[in-house]
């Protein structure tokens, strides 16, 4: 039986459907807000989280497109919304977790500031509401990402287990060619 999902009525971050899985984490950014404008610190080591960023990047995307799903062995993963909104999904697929095969979705907002961040083994993917703007940290660099360590399937796929709030989405080349989530390799490192 899937968990009922809150509904979005106000521009407001949070986990709206599913649990928080083990080892991830919701971060408020404080907006210091003046007459000149805003200043958000967007990451601090001191928020204990375990992902050492090694690249950044700014990610664009329009109404209705669906990046992943996804999961990586070797990089976790920091993303947060500064403009616009989207839904993100979260799948727990590491064997050891105790957290394994729940799943958590959230709806992130540019007018409510929030980073999620997540570790390897966590199938995870994004729509996007309205033309929106992310910033993206990963704990590799993209010259070394591959696809060994890149492992999708099909968003819509019943045995995620998300209930997705759309029905139809605009994937990339590659996503189209996701298969079930059952084919996928097991994330069965052991946690630490």
């Amino acid at each position: 039986m899937r968990n009922a999902m809150r509904v979005v009525t106000t521009k407001q971050s949070g986990l709206i459907q599913g649990v928080n899985l083990h080892d991830t984490m919701l971060v408020d950014l404080k907006e210091n807000v003046d007459y000149r404008g805003s200043f958000t610190e967007i990451f601090q080591e001191y928020w204990g989280s375990a992902i050492s960023p090694v690249q950044w990047s700014m990610v664009r995307s329009n109404k209705g497109v669906f990046r992943g799903m996804h999961y990586h062995r070797r990089h976790d993963e920091y993303f947060s919304i500064m403009n616009g909104s989207c839904y993100l999904g979260l799948k727990d697929f590491r064997v050891h977790s105790p957290t394994y095969m729940k799943t958590a979705l959230y709806y992130l907002c540019g007018e409510d500031l929030k980073a999620l961040i997540f570790p390897v083994g966590i199938l995870h993917g994004w729509y996007y509401l309205e033309p929106s703007l992310h910033i993206q940290a990963v704990s590799e660099s993209y010259a070394d990402y591959g696809d060994s360590d890149n492992y999708g399937c099909r968003w819509d796929d019943p045995d995620l287990g998300i209930d997705w709030p759309f029905k139809e989405a605009i994937l990339s080349d590659r996503a189209q060619t996701f298969g079930d989530l059952k084919d996928l390799p097991p994330f069965d490192k052991k946690l630490s």
